[in-house]
Parts: C-alpha cells; structure tokens; sequence
C-alpha cells in the first residue's frame, strides 16, 4: 500500500474545502459587487467561515478513519471548538474594536493626512458564520466520503 502525504484524504479532503468555501466567497462577492476583488481569497471573515469548515472536516475525516471513540478525534473535535470559539469571539471583538479605534483616528484627524494604515475590521466572524462554516464541514466531508 503506498503511504503518501500527496494521498492523505484526511489532510487533504479538509484544506479543499476550506479551499473552496474561500473561492465561493469570491465568486459570491465579485457576483454582489459586479467587480473583482481578489484580495477576498486571501481575507478573513464573512459567510461562511472556511476555517470552521476545515476544523469541522478534518474531524469528520478523523472520525470516520480512526472512529469516534478515537482520542485523534478527541483532539480534533477539541481543536474544531477552540478555532470556532476563537473566530466567533476574540477576533471578532478585535475587529469591533478596530472599527471603534479607526472612526476616532478619522475623527480626530479629520481634514488632516494621515500616514498610518487603518487597522483591519473584518477579522472574525458572526456566529452564524461560523455555524453555516461548520456545517459545510461536516456535510461535505460526508459527501466527499462517500465518493471516494
């Protein structure tokens, strides 16, 4: 049998779909806007979030090659929940704050040029996001398992 990293469906199966969810919000934006905005591939945040889509897949994948009752899965689920509390809570008040921090530099320097960058807003992620994100996880992980 040969054991590669290059046929790791486990490994793989998860960062495709991650992947993926990161290419439909391309296109889905581009479509919304009638331009393209290729910095989307590359940003964080939105609907739905590919980083719980790859932390939900790769334990569904870890699940159904090592079981359920495997600690690997264990590991995995725990990992699924800190990346999803972690989008959903910290890097999400983080943007709120640099949304708050951003209108108070404009507001003071209004009418003045301003050399710094502003700071990122989009950084996490709603809980919906991060739910929907999670469920195309799971359910294409189950689909793809059956596939191949």
């Amino acid at each position: 049998m040969n054991h590669s990293i290059w046929t790791n469906l486990t490994l793989w199966l998860p960062v495709a779909i991650a992947l993926g969810v990161q290419l439909f919000k391309f296109v889905w934006e581009s479509a919304r806007d009638h331009q393209i905005n290729w910095a989307v591939l590359l940003r964080t945040g939105g609907m739905p979030s590919s980083h719980s889509a790859l932390v939900t897949s790769l334990a569904t994948a870890v699940a159904n090659r090592e079981g359920a009752d495997s600690s690997l899965f264990a590991a995995t689920v725990v990992l699924a929940v800190i990346v999803m509390h972690d989008a959903c809570g910290i890097r999400q008040e983080s943007g709120k704050q640099a949304r708050v921090l951003n209108r108070i530099v404009r507001e003071i320097f209004s009418g003045q040029p301003i050399t710094e960058e502003e700071l990122k807003e989009l950084l996490g992620h709603t809980f919906p996001e991060v739910i929907v994100g999670g469920i195309v996880g799971i359910l294409f992980t189950l689909i793809a398992l059956v596939w191949f």
